[in-house]
């Protein structure tokens, strides 16, 4: 028998909020604590081959040829503008609008630009966060994932949906050979899987239950047939009385002394 794992490690990028797994992890394998790795934007894949998680909530690309992928979902484009900038009297904003503006790039940029609009800067922001400071300052705007604008999110700056963009887009990530029945029991949690229909170990220790609850149900008749027979019993008509019992006209009503009159006497 193998032996249940202490933990199981997931690491996942900024912006990525594993709230609600967490959670189902814990109502459904309570016996593997789920230990959380966040991990730099660029960095998800590194550690998913480096084996430093088990899975991992990341942002594409990824390295397929050592990886397995199933997307989550797309995230809607945004652009992070100071709140005083004249960009944010729209309520969506067009590519062509950043035309005259200088649109920073950061190193861990997680977009994918095949060519990045508006003007360049001078030099890239190694971070995201390092970026947030120079919209802040008034050195340019910003193009993120929407969860980044959020994460990042300061009272003086603000960000405007940016349509026809490169989005990014979420995966649950690991390696494909280590796809284990830990594995197989995430990915039916982000995938929405009832405990009866995972195939990791949730669904194995509801297996044989199930099978005895099925053969219960063979032996013992559903709720409503049994309804059936009792009120069938009920419904079936009583066996006459015979000549020789009690009832009317019958020997015991006129004959012997058990049957006999007890009314006044007639006269004579």
């Amino acid at each position: 028998m193998q032996a249940t794992p202490s933990s199981f490690r997931l690491a996942y990028v900024p912006g990525v909020t594993p709230t609600k797994w967490v959670r189902v992890w814990g109502e459904r394998l309570p016996d593997v604590p789920l230990a959380l790795v966040a991990v730099p934007a660029e960095g998800g894949t590194e550690t998913l081959v480096s084996g430093g998680a088990d899975a991992g909530l990341v942002r594409l690309p990824v390295d397929r040829t050592v990886l397995s992928a199933i997307p989550l979902y797309t995230e809607t484009t945004v652009v992070v503008i100071p709140k005083d900038h004249w960009l944010a009297a729209a309520e969506e904003v067009a590519v062509a609008d950043l035309a005259e503006e200088v649109v920073l790039h950061p190193l861990d940029d997680t977009l994918g630009w095949e060519s990045l609009p508006g003007l360049p800067a001078f030099e890239r922001p190694a971070t995201t966060a390092d970026a947030i400071e120079l919209v802040a300052a008034g050195i340019g705007v910003l193009a993120v994932p929407q969860s980044l604008a959020r994460l990042h999110h300061r009272r003086d700056l603000t960000y405007r949906t940016l349509a026809d963009v490169p989005q990014s887009q979420v995966v649950l990530s690991w390696r494909e050979d280590r796809t284990t029945d830990l594995v197989e029991e995430l990915i039916g949690i982000v995938r929405g899987r009832t405990v009866n229909s995972s195939r990791g170990r949730g669904a194995q220790s509801q297996e044989k239950p199930a099978a005895q609850q099925k053969a219960d149900a063979k032996q013992k008749p559903a709720p409503q047939q049994r309804q059936k027979q009792q009120k069938t019993q009920q419904q079936k008509p009583k066996r006459p009385a015979s000549a020789g019992g009690r009832g009317r006209g019958g020997a015991g009503a006129s004959g012997g002394s058990g049957g006999a009159r007890r009314g006044k006497p007639r006269g004579r």
